[in-house]
């Protein structure tokens, strides 16, 4: 009862409702409104998986999934069974079904990564051959054909023979008795052939009258001379209809036949599409696949930048106010948060957001946060938020407060059974409110000391000041409270961390015009405390803030630096290419050259060859192959001038960037100095640098002792992480993982970060293999904690 209490104080049901809006078919519409949640973490995790399959194959299909001609057939299917003749348009919906159900598979078996879908509709059986004979019985209108049986075709013929026969004859009255008849026209009454004859001349034309107009001044009248052949066509019809409904009775039997394979079908089907639904939803959210932790092996739950998906649909279709988004990171020894602040701050929100991130975890759907997503997977999401009063009862909201609470540490169970291995996340909004202050807070600290024993993670909202106090006995127990604009005096929705809220009624009270002596008065009630907690709260707030400040302008750096790091080695990239192509010109020319030389001695020698060669002539062809010779002597480039030593405070050209730099210090015994050039610094030999008139440096010249170790050397690029060197190959299989590692480490210049994760570690011990029989990279290490450490692996490439 409390879970679907939970379910609708988050009102999951708006949720389901956009969910379906993405949704193709009605099965998944339907599907998408009574949406399930899975009661384990395998299951979720196969939906998750679903999920992202379709989001990636969406990115290559021009059209997305298609699910054309796919119906709901399951009215028609349970009519079959029972031994009910479907008709037309029915067995035409099973027809065009199985066509849509058979194009699906096909889209998914023509892609080679997409495993939890290609072991969906490997069950799928569409029996080709009874839709094809669907369609040669039935036609697209959902009537039956000619070509169904030899029988129904001759019947057909004869009813055609019959009905030009009645109106050939009808014409021929027409013309004979123009002058009775109302207009030149035949018509049906029922299925009788009837022309219309004026009331005054009914005589003229005997027969029997099947109906008259409105005013009576029209019969339309079944001449006798044609009521043996309207007889006839009726029983002819008869004949159709009994040969149509034994052609669609066979029908029906053959779907009834295969009946449980059709509605796995239709199940198979209705998944896709709810998974599709998923999918297109997530990427309207701009959402990111989360991935499911266990806080017991130390995981932090991270969620930055966190949206409430209802705000998002309100802010877009209904022109709501912008999204606040949140950041929630909670350590892995924190069981209880308790977030402080003014009313309409957003604490209630925050509980909701991060409620149905939760849930949307579980059923499949991405979660509208920043990468990252790392969250717990709870089999339970309690939830007290909101008044509970109900006048008819006699309740308060004190006491719905404790009835929804009791029925929650009923749900979580016993100590013996829970304590363990707490699994559940509760939330709960104004927690004691409603009742006397100390009592409250005192049933307040009770409750929350509880769950910190009985479920995995407690987020509760509260004015009670006491209940800041936990986290100082407890490390089990974390602060954080929604920040609030005191010059403006309304709230931020920001939320910080690891500060209690300040307690700001006086404030907005003597801001708000109440008079002055009011004010000091419940000052001293209060009593100094308050101020100076207030005034260690405020000196906190400012320090977050000029760390934020401080952080931002770092992030500024690091983007710039990253900015200057691939211009620069888009320059290299230019020179190398610019070289490569220099050098490609001039063994040409030298080929060109050489072929050129040798049909000229060749030349010389046929002239040798002509006649008897004398000793003038001889000489002749040795000056002629010497100048020969010095024609085509390549030109020897001048040695560059040696000798320049660089001093500090030098410019000095790298010639590996083709950029200018500062010398920082002076070269040390094995030729290496430092660098400056824009906001970069970086360690250079004297053999990659020259003046900048062009002179190079004297080498330094170093004796080899005889047992010397052999070194790694050192990169001339700084080893900076940034989005060019990191390669992120979590959800990847080893195979596909091991390609693109060949190909980073083919094109790398330095150490690249690989983001493997940690999960079962099969995929970290085959990054490592592979690694290590790697000839272009010397070594490979965990990376620091600050940057994932053991699920990021640094490669040093040389």
């Amino acid at each position: 009862m409390i879970q679907s209490e939970t379910l609708e104080l988050l009102e999951w049901h708006r949720l389901c409702q956009h969910l379906s809006t993405f949704a193709a078919t009605k099965l998944g519409t339907m599907a998408s409104l009574r949406l399930k949640i899975p009661a384990s973490q395998t299951v979720s995790k196969q939906l998750l998986a679903q999920t992202s399959e379709v989001y990636h194959l969406e990115t290559r299909l021009t059209t997305g999934l298609s699910f054309e001609g796919v119906q709901d057939i399951g009215d028609s299917l349970e009519r079959a069974e029972v031994g009910s003749i479907l008709a037309g348009d029915q067995l035409l919906a099973i027809a065009t079904t199985l066509a849509g159900a058979r194009n699906l598979r096909r889209v998914i078996d023509n892609q080679e990564d997409l495993t939890t879908l290609t072991e969906l509709v490997a069950e799928l059986r569409t029996y080709p051959e009874l839709e094809q004979e669907i369609h040669r019985c039935i036609d697209e209108r959902g009537e039956v054909t000619d070509r169904a049986s030899q029988k129904l075709g001759e019947i057909r013929t004869g009813l055609r023979k019959i009905r030009s026969e009645i109106t050939e004859k009808l014409h021929q009255i027409l013309v004979v008795k123009s002058g009775a008849v109302q207009e030149q026209l035949i018509t049906q009454r029922g299925d009788r052939y009837v022309i219309p004859v004026k009331a005054p001349q009914k005589d003229a034309i005997p027969g029997i009258v099947h109906d008259s107009s409105t005013s009576g001044a029209t019969l339309y009248v079944e001449p006798n001379s044609i009521v043996p052949l309207g007889n006839q066509l009726r029983q002819t019809v008869r004949r159709e209809q009994t040969e149509e409904e034994a052609i669609r009775r066979k029908l029906t039997g053959q779907v009834a036949a295969v009946k449980p394979d059709l509605e796995r079908l239709l199940a198979i089907v209705t998944t896709l599409d709810l998974a599709t639904a998923r999918a297109r939803y997530s990427f309207w959210l701009g959402a990111n696949q989360p991935r499911f932790i266990n806080r017991e092996e130390k995981e932090i739950v991270t969620l930055r930048q966190l949206r409430h998906p209802l705000l998002v649909w309100q802010q877009q279709h209904e022109h709501g106010q912008p999204v606040v988004p949140v950041d929630l990171i909670i350590s892995p020894h924190i069981r209880v948060v308790t977030i402080t602040g003014p009313n309409t701050g957003g604490k209630t929100v925050t509980l909701k957001t991060l409620a149905l991130a939760a849930l949307m975890a579980k059923v499949g759907l991405f979660v509208p946060a920043r990468e990252p997503v790392e969250i717990p997977w709870f089999d339970q999401v309690l939830a007290d938020i909101g008044d509970e009063q109900s006048l008819q009862q006699s309740l308060s909201t004190f006491s719905g407060h404790i009835r929804r609470i009791s029925r929650i540490l009923d749900a979580l169970g016993s100590e013996e059974n829970e304590v363990d291995n707490p699994s559940s996340l509760v939330l709960l909004d104004e927690v004691g409110a409603g009742t006397d202050p100390v009592e409250g807070s005192a049933l307040a600290i009770a409750l929350l000391k509880y769950l910190a024993h009985h479920a995995q993670l407690t987020i509760a909202t509260t004015h009670f000041g006491e209940l800041k106090a936990l986290k100082y006995e407890d490390e089990r127990f974390e602060n954080a409270s929604v920040e609030f604009d005191e010059r403006t005096l309304s709230p931020t929705y920001r939320l910080l961390w690891g500060i209690p809220g300040r307690s700001n009624a006086l404030t907005i009270a003597r801001r708000l015009g109440l008079k002055p002596e009011v004010v000091e008065e419940a000052k001293a009630e209060v009593g100094g405390a308050t101020d100076e907690v207030n005034q260690v709260i405020a000196g906190l707030e400012a320090q977050r803030r000029r760390q934020e400040t401080k952080a931002a302008e770092a992030q500024r750096l690091l983007q710039q630096a990253e900015r200057l790091y691939q211009e620069v080695s888009a320059k290299s990239q230019a020179l190398q290419e610019r070289e490569k192509a220099l050098r490609a010109e001039q063994e040409l020319a030298v080929q060109q050259a050489i072929t050129q030389a040798k049909a000229e001695i060749a030349q010389v020698i046929r002239r040798l060859q002509q006649g008897k060669p004398k000793a003038q002539d001889a000489q002749q062809a040795t000056d002629e192959l010497n100048k020969i010779s010095q024609k085509y002597q390549p030109v020897v480039a001048p040695k560059p001038k040696v000798g320049f030593t660089p001093k500090v405070g030098d410019r000095v050209r790298i010639s590996q960037f083709g950029q200018t730099a500062e010398v920082l210090t002076s070269p040390n015994a094995d030729g290496e100095f430092s660098v400056r050039f824009g906001m970069m610094k970086m360690t250079v030999k004297l053999e990659d640098i020259e003046s900048l008139d062009g002179q190079k440096p004297e080498p330094v010249v170093k004796q080899k002792p005889a047992l010397a170790p052999v070194t790694q050397p050192e990169q001339n690029t700084p080893a900076i992480r940034t989005s060019w060197n990191t390669v992120d190959l979590r959800g990847k299989r080893v195979a596909d993982s091991e390609i693109l590692l060949d190909k980073v480490i083919s094109e790398a210049t330095g150490p690249i970060w690989i983001i493997h994760g940690h999960g079962t570690g099969k995929l970290r011990q085959g990054v490592h293999a592979f690694l290590e029989q790697h000839p272009r990279v010397s070594h490979h290490e965990p990376a620091e904690q600050a940057d994932g450490g053991s699920g990021v692996t640094i490669a040093h490439v040389n």
